[in-house]
């Protein structure tokens, strides 16, 4: 195998994305934080970006979310610019407050060679996710904007360590000025 190149059956490509702009947190309208939606701007914010995301993020095989509320509207909005969609999977790992360990975990066991998967969720655990990634240490190096995005490779397999960062995009970055 010539130098630089890897077995197409272990290189996996993991796009996160943090959802886009939320109310406030108000426990009195939302007692249960997961049920805080995205704002009205936040709704027509991240849908542009979502059609930017996937002008960098195509094809897509895979979109999981988190259960909350915004993240699973923002990923239905990455779903949605999509022309071949895939369908859209929950994972508990992807919940707010979460560690970014379980999310490896549940990466080696789930994704195959030659994806691409889109984890939409919440900070910090995305921005300790791409710390893992990329250094093999749960620390936030890179901060995710609401709606913004990290492009990670996995050329021999996804490991802590093992990512290289192929792009960091904000929501703004992210547009498409085209609509």
């Amino acid at each position: 195998m010539a130098q630089g190149t890897h077995p197409p059956d272990r290189h996996v490509r993991v796009v996160v994305v943090r959802h886009g702009p939320a109310e406030e947190r108000d426990p009195i309208r939302w007692p249960n934080d997961e049920k805080r939606p995205l704002t009205p701007k936040g709704k027509s914010q991240t849908r542009r970006a979502a059609r930017g995301l996937v002008r960098v993020a195509d094809p897509v095989h895979r979109i999981v979310s988190s259960a909350a509320e915004r993240a699973v509207a923002t990923a239905q909005m990455v779903r949605g610019a999509l022309d071949d969609p895939p369908k859209l999977e929950m994972w508990p790992e992807l919940a707010p407050g979460n560690l970014p360990n379980p999310i490896f975990d549940r990466l080696k066991r789930s994704v195959r060679g030659g994806q691409e998967i889109v984890l939409v969720g919440h900070e910090p655990t995305l921005a300790e996710f791409v710390g893992l990634a990329l250094v093999g240490d749960g620390v936030s190096v890179v901060h995710l904007t609401k709606g913004g995005a990290a492009c990670l490779e996995f050329p021999t397999g996804v490991k802590p360590g093992g990512g290289r960062l192929v792009w960091l995009l904000t929501r703004k970055q992210l547009v498409d000025e085209s609509s």
